[in-house]
């Protein structure tokens, strides 16, 4: 329940003032959050054909030469270093390398397409960790981007309506107060003049 004083008056003039300050900054930072999950989300777009197409290179690179030879060993992932990106306040995980274990082949012994082979392997397994990493990025954007647009909402369609109807509930109880103490200020006057003849 709000008071219906002065004070509480501009109590929620200040506060009005505050919400239609802060909201376009809320705003501001939904537009910018929509914008750069749409690009992420292109950028995922890229990745997954880049992947598919590394992955039917490497289809077509197994069944020519492969002939039951394993790559993986050749192309274990040791590390995937990233470092701290920021996005409108928000700290996400930004590809940086990946790391392979140094894991060397005989060159006498193994045959010399082997090499593309690994390379094709390691690129592949590069697209996916900066999937991986570009997943959890939209993850965090649009987890962020929810929050916003709620409070977006409160202040648009709450607290923003709620101050301006609570300021002129208390200029109305205040106007009629005047009004009444006017109306009382005249009948004394009145009176007054009427004892005093």
């Amino acid at each position: 329940m709000v008071k219906l004083t002065k004070n509480e008056l501009k109590k929620q003039k200040d506060a009005l003032k505050r919400f239609q300050r802060y909201l376009p900054t809320l705003q501001l930072k939904k537009q910018q959050l929509q914008m750069v999950i749409r690009q992420a989300e292109q950028e995922y777009d890229v990745l997954v054909r880049e992947k598919e197409q590394i992955r039917k290179d490497l289809d077509r690179w197994v069944g020519v030469y492969a002939d039951g030879l394993d790559l993986t060993p050749y192309a274990e992932v040791e590390r995937i270093e990233t470092s701290q990106g920021n996005i409108a306040g928000i700290d996400i995980p930004v590809f940086e390398d990946l790391q392979f274990v140094d894991r060397r082949w005989d060159l006498v012994t193994t045959p010399l397409w082997v090499d593309q082979g690994v390379k094709m392997l390691r690129s592949m397994l590069e697209v996916e960790a900066k999937l991986l990493l570009l997943k959890e990025q939209l993850r965090l954007l649009s987890e962020e981007l929810r929050t916003t647009t709620q409070r977006v909402n409160l202040f648009e369609k709450v607290k923003i309506p709620e101050t301006k109807d609570n300021i002129r509930m208390i200029q109305i109880y205040l106007g009629d107060q005047q009004t009444a103490a006017v109306v009382r200020g005249k009948i004394a006057k009145r009176n007054l003049l009427k004892a005093a003849s």
